[in-house]
């Protein structure tokens, strides 16, 4: 499924360029360069699939299942680089949550209204819940050991919206955690690749068995491997303009750099393939729908946060999982919301409505915390 009109978002590129450089202003900087980033991160979902169509369907649902959030892990790595953990945190969390809440919210609404009552694969809604539980216990045993350890401290002020604590053991307890939590990542591909249900691998918008078979290649490898080096870069720089202007930005619209990171900055790096979850609700493929969401917000949780705890000791930024109490109930409580309605295998708008409901609550919470 492609989003041809995206592309013409390109020129929020130069834009942005303009902005930054020429203009000096900070607001259109993050405006434009929010939406240079739609378009590049597109492109690179567009080459990987490409790619992914010359390798075969194994070594492509791998591809698909590796760089399916490259975008969003090059924005939080540049984030990481400039020391802006909370922001790299709000944004890990806003993904999960975006994805379990809003776009599954989206899928099953429209869909719904559209469709009537849509079924898919409970198997695969079983597995991904049990991953994303496996994934909030990783991040609430860092964060309980923290703030237990603060409780039994009297000298310690207990703060359940910090996200930041300078604590040897926790850093060395968030490595440990890190570690585990990629090797189960690692073995949740091995097993979908080897013994699992071909049909949803990738989450970036085929399925790997008909529509990738059936899909002819419109690049070249040498041509996709470019677009993917070139959209890299591109996302780079964007990403250095957007995270260098997040804190005027926040204080001028009166909002903490929290609330921007767990509402925008997630669906900035994830709209294109957000787009085409909701497309394929609409066309009632909703196997491929919840394959996008779901494995997206696993690969969150699973790979690109605990990657992130190794990345940040190239900086010397020391990012730990601990995430602020407040942060874990939500992510807890969205996976236990989006188990819950996913269950049965069939999915009507009105449980779209309240996964909506949800989110937006959230978002409220978000915007008055601290």
């Amino acid at each position: 499924m492609k989003l041809r009109w995206i592309h013409y978002m390109l020129l929020f590129v130069p834009l942005a360029v303009v902005a930054e450089f020429l203009l000096h202003n900070d607001m259109l900087t993050f405006i434009f360069s929010a939406l240079a980033l739609v378009p590049l991160a597109g492109f690179l979902g567009e080459a990987t699939e490409e790619l992914s169509i010359h390798t075969g369907p194994k070594i492509g649902g791998l591809l698909n299942a590796t760089l399916g959030n490259a975008a969003e892990l090059i924005i939080t790595i540049v984030a990481l680089k400039a020391g802006k953990i909370e922001l790299v945190k709000a944004s890990l969390t806003g993904s999960i949550i975006g994805n379990l809440l809003l776009i599954i919210g989206f899928s099953f609404l429209l869909g719904g209204l559209k469709n009537g009552k849509q079924k898919f694969d409970r198997g695969l809604t079983g597995m991904s819940a049990s991953l994303m539980t496996l994934a909030v216990i990783g991040l609430i045993i860092p964060t309980l050991f923290e703030l237990l350890k603060e409780i039994a401290d009297p000298n310690l002020a207990l703060d359940v919206f910090k996200t930041q604590v300078d604590d040897p053991q926790l850093r060395a307890i968030s490595i440990g955690v890190a570690a585990v939590l990629i090797i189960v990542y690692i073995l949740s591909m091995i097993y979908i690749l080897r013994d699992g249900d071909s049909g949803a691998v990738s989450h970036t918008g085929f399925e790997e068995t008909d529509e990738i078979e059936s899909h002819q290649a419109t690049m070249s490898v040498k041509t996709a491997i470019g677009i993917l080096v070139v959209c890299t870069l591109a996302i780079v720089f964007m990403s250095e303009a957007l995270v260098g202007v997040v804190e005027p930005v926040a204080r001028s619209l009166g909002v903490r750099e929290l609330f921007l990171g767990i509402i925008f900055i997630p669906i900035v790096g994830n709209v294109a393939e957000h787009l085409v979850g909701v497309q394929a609700a609409l066309k009632n493929k909703m196997d491929l729908s919840m394959t996008i969401s779901l494995g997206s917000s696993t690969q969150i949780a699973l790979f690109v946060a605990p990657l992130l705890v190794f990345i940040s000791m190239l900086f010397d930024q020391q990012m730990t999982l601990f995430f602020s109490l407040f942060e874990v109930m939500v992510l807890g409580l969205s996976v236990i919301i989006a188990t819950f309605v996913s269950m049965d295998g069939e999915s009507n708008w009105l449980e779209g409505a309240m996964l909506l409901a949800v989110y937006i609550i959230v978002g409220i919470g978000f915007f008055f915390v601290g």
